[in-house]
């Protein structure tokens, strides 16, 4: 029997009799998210294969359970990637988890969002039902863009079956800048070059360096970096420091201490916080160490505009993401009904009421 009929028997028996269910691929993610009580697992890590890539038409079709490093080893066969870079956090890492998670990597704010790439999926909802949204490329996404919408959803909408991603070429060259600066003056160059037609691929600060990374033909890079300035650091370096901070095995995301995620509008001047902070995304991503008060954070993000989220450790069984508005809570809500109404998928992994 095609897998996809088997974890839809498995989602209609759980919603007939309203028993719950942790969706779970790699479970190199497990950490995100609230944490929940045990329920039965619904395991999509056999769920595997691409099941359609044509790198002329620059699109590939995957089944939801396929490690990402199968699916980043086929796109550089043909001298492709995903355009957002996402991070593994561990070797068995899926593709649907990654999109489930909607989590993003350096590149972001230059070549778009995990969600930016989706294209299509294929989900179960919370009935049992298999829907497809979307399609192949990008002409067909019309309307509502339901498939988008499964992005970050942390399975509580739908179990990912099947996914089209856009994918783009790999650069010809990239070249990693340092220099020195303190945080004012770093946000404000990397809002200064956001505006500028620069080959930007990744900026980040660690409280006294600013990295820039700049991708693209060889002439373009060195015209860009007559224009920004800096020391080059050699190829090796530069990868080992770019993968430290997608994968968070950079010194500044080590020990046990909860870690949290600001997202702000990347003009939004140094925040008054003690300890270090790690600035990405030109100043739209920011990330602290240790125990903080969760209502001060979320208070000063949204007082800029933004939100925080305890993003690893702490406490999990409670909330764990920026409080939603009431009306925002109620069409999150509706949605949820809509999807899964009888909310066996992934309870409260998101939000408690959800």
């Amino acid at each position: 029997m095609d897998q996809s009929r088997t974890l839809q028997a498995i989602v209609q028996e759980a919603h007939a009799r309203s028993r719950p269910l942790a969706i779970r691929g790699g479970g190199s993610k497990a950490f995100y998210g609230r944490r929940t009580p045990e329920c039965d697992r619904l395991d999509l890590s056999g769920h595997q294969g691409i099941t359609d890539y044509e790198p002329n038409e620059l699109f590939i079709t995957l089944r939801a359970g396929t490690p990402l490093q199968t699916l980043e080893a086929q796109l550089a066969e043909a001298g492709q990637m995903l355009p957002f870079e996402p991070p593994h956090f561990g070797p068995a890492a899926t593709i649907g988890g990654t999109l489930a998670c909607g989590l993003s990597g350096p590149r972001r704010p230059y070549a778009g969002s995990a969600r930016d790439t989706v294209l299509g999926m294929r989900i179960l909802n919370g009935q049992g039902e298999i829907l497809r949204f979307g399609g192949q490329v990008m002409k067909n996404v019309a309307g509502y863009d339901v498939s988008r919408l499964m992005v970050g959803a942390l399975g509580t909408l739908g179990v990912l079956l099947e996914v089209s991603l856009k994918v783009l070429p790999r650069p010809v060259c990239t070249l990693s800048l340092l220099q020195e600066s303190d945080p004012a003056t770093a946000i404000q160059r990397m809002n200064l070059w956001a505006g500028q037609p620069l080959p930007l691929s990744a900026t980040t600060f660690d409280g006294e360096h600013l990295y820039i990374r700049l991708s693209g033909t060889e002439g373009t890079l060195q015209a860009a970096r007559s224009r920004i300035g800096g020391d080059a650091l050699a190829e090796a370096d530069a990868d080992a420091f770019w993968a430290s901070l997608r994968e968070q095995h950079h010194v500044f995301f080590q020990g046990d201490a909860p870690l949290w995620r600001l997202a702000l509008p990347p003009a939004t001047p140094p925040l008054p916080l003690a300890g270090q902070t790690m600035i990405e995304w030109g100043g739209g991503q920011r990330w602290l160490r240790g125990q903080r008060d969760a209502v001060m954070l979320q208070q000063l993000a949204a007082q800029y505009g933004g939100h925080a989220t305890m993003f690893r450790g702490g406490a999990r069984a409670a909330e764990v993401f920026q409080p939603l508005a009431p009306t925002m809570l109620a069409v999150q809500q509706r949605l949820k009904a809509a999807f899964d109404p009888r909310a066996i998928l992934n309870p409260g992994r998101l939000y408690a009421t959800l």
